[in-house]
């Protein structure tokens, strides 16, 4: 079986996020594997382990993002593709929808494998458009995995409790935290992802062109500083601090 995990390049969570002139800044916080994909790489491995086959990493962005496609490397993944041009630069969830489809047209692939959301914009809508695009049916926060022949059982992990759903192969999954902690790279593994050669595709490559957004950022901003004042009542007694206090809240027009 041919499995594919869709991961994504994103600032590591401690990154205090803002906005220079106009665009989004995380400073000098590093770039890392968006984590919640790490659980797609793990739901990936474990049905490579359960049934056979492969796991491929697949990724769009920019030349960096290679570092996100050598963890899911270390983690156990078979290899990794990024996906790389100028013209994505301006990429909304239904471009990257239509490109990672073209990209997996490509490899050819019988499962694919989403983690819930990105840690930098969380949509979370990528799965869904994807499966639109190829026309495969779509799985959503599978909590668990099973492949029977041509067919993949899930549980569905909900605020309401447990859904079971089944589809016929091929299709798009994705996975929330349920599905197992990820696995930490090997020694071995990290070794190897080190000295892997990872292919950049264009837009050429997988026969797709740019796709115009949908969605644009119209402005961004931080927002507005506010600024807090502390004053300490005191008092001799409870209810000389207390009466200062309701003067202060009247005169405050709190209430």
């Amino acid at each position: 079986m041919k499995i594919i995990a869709c991961i994504k390049q994103v600032p590591d969570s401690e990154a205090k996020v803002k906005a220079e002139g106009g665009q989004v800044s995380w400073g000098d916080a590093p770039l890392v594997i968006n984590p919640f994909d790490e659980y797609a790489v793990e739901g990936a491995l474990q049905q490579k382990e359960a049934s056979g086959g492969t796991v491929t990493a697949l990724c769009i962005g920019p030349e960096s993002a290679k570092e996100a496609l050598k963890h899911a490397l270390a983690m156990g993944a078979d290899e990794a593709i990024l996906v790389s041009d100028p013209a994505l630069n301006d990429l909304d969830t239904v471009g990257a929808a239509k490109v990672l489809a073209a990209a997996i047209k490509k490899i050819g692939a019988d499962m694919v494998i989403f983690g819930r959301q990105t840690l930098d914009n969380g949509a979370g809508l990528t799965p869904a458009q994807t499966a639109r695009v190829l026309g495969w049916p779509m799985l959503g926060l599978a909590g668990q995995i099973k492949v029977d022949g041509g067919s993949v059982q899930v549980e569905r992990v909900l605020e309401e409790g447990r859904q079971s759903m089944k589809a016929n192969l091929p299709a798009v999954l994705s996975v929330v935290q349920s599905i197992g902690e990820p696995r930490y790279p090997s020694f071995m593994g990290i070794r190897k992802a080190s000295k892997a050669t990872i292919p950049v595709w264009s837009l050429g490559d997988v026969g797709a062109t740019a796709p115009a957004p949908i969605v644009t950022r119209a402005e961004l901003m931080n927002p507005p500083a506010q600024e807090a004042i502390t004053e300490m009542i005191t008092g001799e007694t409870p209810a000389e601090i207390a009466e200062k206090l309701a003067d202060k809240i009247l005169a405050e027009k709190v209430l």
